[in-house]
């Protein structure tokens, strides 16, 4: 095939909830589109829940606050007016709708350049027109700004959305366009890139076409101060997956309720981090909102809180604002592991943490009891130190008790006598 045209892939896991969610059946894994095992090496999830319920564009309003947000305090995530403002994040996608009231007026179109694989002819509607709701839904994670009609909202709500539309409206996408995207976004001046889409190489460092020019994109990106963040993939084994698997990158991976990788989410020595990315609400096209999975809704959660530490520390590096991201997520052991990388992202930990910039996360030191020696309890067989100290208390309390009633009990009899005295 030509260098041109190798596909890359979107990383969302569909889900809806059957007509028989209510009884706690899941619908069953459905193959992947006949389209996605062409000859051309196109490559998508096979993770795909078959199930009814489909979310429709425009959808309906959900008036609660998602999991993924109840567990952060906004309030002092945004506190001292960290919110975004000021700077762009990139959304390299299948577009993002400009129509969404949550979105409206912060997104601006990049250029496009598709060939439409249904209609054949070049793609309509600009990068501010999303077809497959797929971008939409990234860009609403990042910076949908708050409804009285909704409890979602993005997690830098005064960011600006950088749209480019790289995937036609199945949904597909090809890494010479990516490179194209993601140099129009370092043109554009944007301070934050999200990938949500990956190419799986033939070897843990790349080997795929066009391989060279996407990690020059992304090495250019990173020396413009940009901080790249991407997705590590869905299809639930272990194994590097591009971009995310470059260095320079975040790579995200899905975590669920408990803290624990999602059982779709890629894994491997490649993971940063892990980000929300079960039952994820977010914005749709035209307006509303609707549920999906997949480590595509993780991305941006992480995207959305290097905004704001884009916001709070300008000047620094990517490589300092992906340190802090790792240092202060939330671990389940003192080194990374493949699963959830340094751990899962603690918004609020790691925009009000006030710590001097660090170049890499690294390990979190012993607990002083680790090397602390073992002294043995002196043995004693009469009365230890804490068992007289322990009589003495109850002799005290005992005594004070008898204080109390006796002066309690002498009141009482001087206001009786004191009555009779006077005739009362």
């Amino acid at each position: 095939m030509p260098l041109s045209k190798q596909r890359v892939r979107r990383r969302a896991v569909r889900s809806a909830v059957s007509s028989a969610a209510a009884l706690g059946v899941l619908a069953g894994v459905a193959a992947a589109p006949a389209a996605a095992a062409a000859g051309d090496g196109a490559r998508r999830s096979p993770l795909t829940l078959a199930a009814t319920g489909e979310c429709n564009f425009p959808s309906d309003n959900v008036a609660a606050v998602p999991w993924a947000l109840q567990r952060v305090v906004l309030d002092q995530l945004w506190s001292h007016g960290i919110t975004g403002k000021g700077v762009t994040v990139a959304v390299i996608d299948t577009g993002v709708d400009a129509v969404n009231p949550q979105l409206r007026g912060k997104v601006v179109g990049g250029p496009v350049e598709l060939i439409d694989p249904q209609t054949k002819k070049a793609a309509q509607g600009g990068s501010t027109l999303d077809p497959v709701g797929h971008g939409t839904k990234v860009a609403g994670i990042i910076a949908a700004r708050p409804s009285a009609a909704t409890g979602f909202v993005g997690l830098a709500p005064d960011a600006k959305i950088y749209s480019v539309r790289q995937n036609d409206s199945e949904g597909s996408g090809q890494v010479d366009k990516l490179v194209d995207a993601i140099n129009a976004a370092v043109k554009a001046g944007v301070q934050v890139i999200n990938i949500s889409q990956d190419v799986r190489g033939t070897s843990p460092t790349g080997g795929f076409t066009d391989e060279a020019q996407l990690h020059v994109a992304i090495q250019d990106a990173v020396q413009h101060g940009i901080v790249v963040v991407a997705s590590s993939g869905n299809d639930g084994k272990e194994g590097a997956t591009f971009p995310a698997a470059y260095p320079e990158v975040i790579a995200v991976g899905a975590s669920d309720r408990n803290n624990e990788r999602a059982a779709f989410s890629e894994y491997g020595s490649f993971v940063d981090v892990a980000a929300p990315g079960v039952d994820m609400l977010s914005t749709v096209p035209g307006g509303g909102q609707c549920v999906d999975n997949g480590t595509s809704f993780s991305s941006p959660y992480v995207a959305g809180v290097a905004a704001l530490l884009k916001q709070k520390y300008p000047q620094w590096s990517p490589a300092q604002i992906a340190a802090r991201i790792e240092q202060t997520a939330q671990r389940n052991q003192r080194d990374r592991d493949d699963f959830i990388g340094w751990g899962v992202v603690d918004p609020v930990k790691a925009v009000t943490s006030d710590a001097p910039p660090e170049s890499a996360a690294v390990p979190e030191p012993p607990t002083a009891l680790a090397g602390a020696p073992l002294v043995a309890q002196q043995l004693t067989l009469g009365e230890t130190q804490a068992d007289r100290n322990r009589r003495t208390a109850t002799y005290v309390l005992g005594a004070g008790l008898v204080v109390v009633l006796l002066i309690s009990g002498g009141s009482v009899v001087l206001r009786d006598h004191r009555r009779r005295r006077s005739g009362v």
